[in-house]
């Protein structure tokens, strides 16, 4: 995993991250299933300040309020927006 990049079930409440895509280990229909639900390279999400528990609500992903069980969750792998040594957008990022 690349210096930065954490999981998704770790990202902190009310903080942005940008998706760097499904764990390189999830194949199949779960892999497919977070694909398919918006959880795509770039994509843009953040933790409301006030949900807890388990499901846990992920904010707009796309334009859509997701729900993810923790182990969905840790499944996703983000790039905090505010990390430190990442630039604004995608140049940032170790490719």
């Amino acid at each position: 995993m690349d210096a930065g990049v954490i999981r998704l079930s770790d990202l902190p409440n009310d903080r942005p991250a940008e998706v760097v895509g499904p764990d390189e280990h999830r194949r199949g229909f779960a892999r497919r299933w977070l694909m398919d639900s918006g959880f795509t390279e770039g994509a843009l999400i953040a933790v409301p300040e006030d949900v807890r528990g388990d499901p846990r609500a992920w904010g707009q992903v796309r334009g859509t309020l997701i729900a993810l069980r923790r182990d969905q969750a840790s499944q996703v792998l983000v790039w905090p927006v505010d990390a430190p040594g990442r630039a604004a957008g995608r140049e940032g990022r170790p490719s």
